[in-house]
């Protein structure tokens, strides 16, 4: 979406500064690609499967070392 602003006779740059931001908000531009900009995509089954496996196989070396007394936390 294309927003254009020219400069009317006699207008200062700040006013037409001004008039553009006025209209940019107003569009929704801004407020629409600040919201896609930190939209995560939801994680697929095969993701969550991975990610499951792989916290559990991280909390049984945790479970072993802590019962060698090498991991104290």
């Amino acid at each position: 979406m294309a927003i254009n602003a020219k400069r009317r006779d006699g207008e200062s740059a700040n006013s037409l500064i001004y008039r553009f931001t006025k209209r940019v908000q107003q569009s929704g531009v801004l407020r629409e690609a600040r919201a896609r900009r930190f939209n995560k995509r939801p994680i697929n089954r095969r993701g969550r499967r991975v990610s499951a496996l792989h916290r559990e196989k991280k909390q049984a070396e945790v479970r072993r070392l802590k019962k060698l007394g090498v991991f104290w936390k």
